[in-house]
């Protein structure tokens, strides 16, 4: 029997995901695709009687939007919402903007699986020649972080991510799990991750194989030492989940007409 149980899932579909360009942390909308994931997922979660206590976010309005919608359709919009740079998408640095598949025909598909998936490597930083430099750099939610924008990343690994997220993990999250509160998570593919990597203890070369697609909730159980008591859950029709992985991991490959 579990102890603790969490929801966490990577938000719906944003617009660059739908170009297939790398995010991050430019601040992008949910496309019309991911406003109905989004609301799908609200659906499913009221179905299977979820009923959540507080709910985590990034300071992305995907990530923030996704949780509007899903309590909006479970009838819980009630329920308080706390946001943090620390849940944020891993930030891709210089490589921001990019589109992955052309970048895989320029250097190749195992390249940007490097850059998209690995734990400890870094792409290139952001720099001020960087056409979305200023608007991330000097965005004002930013001002109002536990770290000065100095030292907000310009770059970070999936290492960094996970370096990032635990502290809040430990000190905001893990109390409000145990107090016994039912805790969404709506943040990010490579946020969702390094949680994941983390709670189950999945090994630096076996998180590459991990893909998590967009606005699917993944079900967590926990004994009282907050281990998991089996693998995460994806719910939902598991046809449809295992199809919509291979969409985001077909994003870093050339397409068919370039090979």
């Amino acid at each position: 029997m579990a102890k603790y149980r969490l929801v966490l899932l990577r938000h719906g579909e944003g617009a660059w995901n739908k170009e297939n360009r790398f995010c991050s942390w430019v601040d992008q909308k949910l496309s019309s695709d991911g406003i109905r994931e989004a609301q799908n997922c609200g659906k499913h979660l009221k179905a299977l009687g979820f009923e959540f206590d507080l709910v985590f976010t990034s300071v992305l309005s995907r990530s923030i939007q996704t949780a509007w919608l899903i309590l909006e359709e479970m009838g819980q919009e009630w329920v308080p919402i706390q946001s943090s740079w620390r849940l944020n998408e891993r930030h891709y640095g210089a490589l921001i903007g990019l589109n992955r598949a052309e970048m895989a025909l320029n250097h190749g598909e195992e390249q940007v699986k490097i850059w998209r998936r690995s734990y400890d490597v870094t792409p290139p930083p952001i720099t001020e020649s960087h056409p979305y430099y200023e608007e991330i750099c000097n965005d004002r939610r930013y001002k109002c972080s536990d770290v000065s924008q100095d030292n907000l990343p310009k770059a970070e690994s999936l290492k960094d991510v996970l370096d990032r997220l635990l502290p809040y993990w430990n000190d905001k999250i893990v109390p409000e799990l145990k107090s016994g509160k039912m805790i969404l998570i709506s943040a990010h593919g490579n946020s969702s991750r390094a949680l994941l990597k983390h709670v189950e203890g999945i090994s630096d070369e076996d998180i590459i194989n991990v893909t998590l697609p967009t606005g699917v909730p993944i079900l967590l159980e926990l004994d009282e030492n907050l281990h998991p008591l089996g693998p995460h859950q994806f719910l939902g029709d598991q046809e449809a989940i295992q199809a919509a992985i291979k969409k985001v991991e077909d994003q870093g490959k050339v397409k068919s007409a370039e090979k």
